[in-house]
């Protein structure tokens, strides 16, 4: 079922760690796994777009909140780099049981470098993607400033990280100091890609040079420019989860796809989550977005309801069009067809009829303007206009057509 849907799955340390997993309109044709960013949640702003951008490319993403943040159990106190990791490797065995093996990993910062280091215990793997990562667990030490001194001393203490405190124990000081991250990057079989701002004031550019020095080929780097830390721009984590999702095609193959949704019944419509409007479109093996301008709330991702309704008709008066010069073996240029739609008075209109007619006295009024590529002989102008006409689109238009609507069972 496309959307969004809640699961959970038990971590490294044996707690119930919440999860979403972002599922494709129609043929999923692999699975991913995002890892946030050190004490963040699932639901930052780039977990949401990269999942979002993936799922619309027919890739399923599970993003959860490691052992002890966000909604899953635990104490955060008790976790460290390597329950992290712990946590990855229980997130592709619940994957593997449930759905399919992931063949894609991306991380975030703390998650980058968590990926790096999980990729090796996940044989399926085929790509991963890590964003503003640091080349050692241990940067993330940086962040705990004169606590760090107190928790060497008395063993934990309370450290303000975002805003919010968290006990840190010496333990996980230990744990970090003991990870080389560049270590298993430079054993990674998998192929991987390397995004980072050089304006990253959290993680330094330097990073992702050691990152990607230490890795074999295949191997991309990609500056993300002006984007801090987090990709607090819905500007910037769009462009991340694009790039990431054009680069990781490359790798799961885009012939075939590897799970088969079992409702290919019709055309499936389905919310995404993302934004107020914006929704899934699966129609055979075909999947694309649909929303509304920004200008009432959507977030533009996608052509709104009556551009599609435009686009049937201008598709169909098109190859119509082709049909009739084919059979006919005129010799025309190409056929291009634009659609111009806008609600009208009905006074307005010398070809209404009155039951077309809405309450508001207006009517729907599709101009169509028909273009012929190297211009066409004027005396075949009447002939097409009346082929135009003959269009299924344009008569189910302008007929009578009856829509049956019925509540199914949700069966996910």
């Amino acid at each position: 079922m496309a959307g969004i849907q809640k699961v959970t799955f038990t971590g490294s340390k044996g707690e119930a760690l919440a999860a979403r997993m972002d599922m494709p309109a129609g043929f999923i044709r692999a699975t991913a796994i995002f890892a946030h960013c050190f004490t963040c949640s699932k639901d930052i702003l780039a977990a949401k777009r990269i999942a979002g951008e993936l799922s619309g490319k027919g890739i399923a993403v599970l993003r959860f909140d490691f052992t002890g943040l966000g909604a899953s159990d635990g104490d955060f106190a008790n976790t460290n780099f390597s329950s992290n990791v712990g946590d990855l490797v229980r997130a592709a065995d619940f994957l593997r049981q449930n759905y399919e093996a992931p063949s894609i990993l991306v991380g975030h910062s703390l998650g980058g470098a968590a990926v790096l280091c999980a990729a090796l215990k996940i044989p399926e793997v085929k790509a991963v993607a890590t964003i503003g990562a640091p080349a050692d667990a241990e940067h993330v030490v940086h962040n705990f400033g004169a606590s760090l001194e107190e928790i060497e001393r008395d063993g934990e203490a309370t450290v303000s990280l975002a805003g919010r405190p968290f006990k840190i124990q010496k333990q996980f000081l230990d744990d970090v100091r003991t990870q080389s991250v560049e270590q298993h990057t430079g054993k990674l079989k998998s192929a991987l890609m390397v995004l980072h701002s050089p304006i990253d004031q959290t993680v330094g550019i330097e990073n992702a040079a050691a990152i990607f020095t230490a890795a074999k080929h295949p191997k991309s780097f990609v500056s993300l420019d002006s984007a801090d830390h987090l990709l607090s721009n819905p500007e910037d984590a769009a462009y991340a989860a694009s790039v990431i999702s054009a680069w990781a095609s490359r790798y799961i193959g885009a012939d075939r796809p590897a799970v088969e949704s079992t409702d290919r019944e019709g055309v499936l419509v389905a919310e995404t989550g993302e934004g107020k409007f914006q929704n899934y479109v699966r129609s055979g093996s075909h999947r694309l977005l649909t929303d509304e301008p920004t200008s009432v709330g959507g977030l533009d991702s996608g052509p709104s309801p009556y551009d599609f309704l435009a686009v049937a008709l201008g598709a169909c008066t098109s190859m119509t069009l082709r049909m009739y010069a084919t059979f006919k073996k005129l010799d025309i240029g190409a056929v291009s067809v634009t659609v111009l739609h806008e609600k009208i008075h009905a006074t307005d209109c010398q070809a209404c009829a009155e039951d077309m007619m809405t309450p508001s006295g207006k009517i729907d009024q599709f101009e169509r303007r028909i273009s012929i590529e190297g211009g066409v002989d004027p005396a075949l102008h009447g002939k097409l206009l009346e082929i135009a006409d003959k269009c299924p689109v344009h008569k189910t238009l302008e007929g009578k057509a009856t829509v049956v609507t019925r509540i199914v069972e949700n069966s996910a």
